[in-house]
């Protein structure tokens, strides 16, 4: 019994040195893109996008709670009154959105919840079925991510993550019309190498594993082949990051879709080669 307590107080004393040892953690800031570009596709131009995380930290392990948004510039439209045409209306096609993010890390796995709500008057939250779903179009999604970097075990930035939509508006339509839960997954590899000066070449290659209609895919597809190339500046008050990205969706490219001028619905997520250049600036 003796050696029981013995065990049991000393793994009370590690548990509170590990808890001693947890620093908390934020992270603020905001980024100026030239084009909202997520996963490979064009989701808007000109875009301010804020974000705001806290959280705590130990020798393997963290925890972070934020909260992202985008508010759009050239793409900001809203003029209401216009009739719609038979392609959606491109006055009003640009939505500002807030994500809720929820992650945590252990020795290099990351496992969160990302919640993405766009502004357009629908519920925050939709556990809808897909069929009223589709009868009333509420645009919120939710998400789970699990990820894997070796960056902090080997110091190599190898990194693997894989997305789900378990919520909201992620629906197939069937043949005879009906509609199902698609669960649209986004799987990614990617590796980024530091070369001398402060400057980062990334590279990614993202894929959808099974027919989803959010990214246009009718069976295991890569829709996104991407590179980035940044440069980080360490001051007193901030961090500068300027950057760039271009990216590829191989899925169903013609010269057609490759690059679309006209803008509206049309353009959002059907623009197959897409590219920005953004500054950010952390606190």
């Amino acid at each position: 019994m003796k050696k029981l307590l013995l065990i049991a107080a000393l793994g009370l004393s590690v548990m509170t040195a590990k808890a001693v040892e947890a620093s908390f953690t934020y992270d603020a800031g905001f980024d100026v893109v030239s084009a909202y570009v997520w996963r490979g596709m064009y989701n808007g131009g000109l875009s301010f996008q804020p974000n705001l995380a806290v959280g705590y930290e130990t020798e393997n392990t963290s925890f972070s709670a934020g909260v992202w948004g985008s508010v759009g510039a050239s793409d900001w439209k809203f003029q209401k009154g216009l009739p719609e045409t038979e392609d959606g209306n491109p006055n009003t096609y640009f939505i500002p959105e807030l994500d809720i993010i929820l992650s945590y890390s252990f020795y290099g796995a990351t496992i969160g919840i990302t919640h993405y709500y766009y502004c357009d008057g629908g519920n925050f939250f939709s556990w809808e079925s897909a069929e009223s779903i589709a009868e009333s179009g509420n645009g919120s999604q939710t998400e789970i991510n699990v990820g894997y970097t070796l960056k902090d075990l080997v110091d190599v930035d190898f990194f693997i993550n894989w997305n789900t939509f378990i919520a909201g508006n992620d629906i197939n339509e069937n043949e005879d019309g009906t509609v199902k839960r698609a669960y649209s997954s986004y799987f990614e590899l990617g590796y980024n190498h530091e070369f001398p000066l402060g400057f980062t070449l990334g590279g990614v290659v993202g894929m959808s594993p099974w027919k989803s209609d959010y990214y246009m895919n009718n069976g295991f597809a890569v829709v996104n082949i991407g590179l980035s190339l940044n440069k980080e500046w360490e001051t007193d008050v901030c961090t500068i990051d300027l950057y760039a990205q271009g990216s590829i969706n191989p899925d169903g490219i013609n010269k057609e879709n490759a690059y679309i001028k006209d803008a509206g619905d049309f353009k959002l997520y059907n623009q197959k080669l897409n590219g920005l250049i953004g500054l950010g600036i952390w606190f």
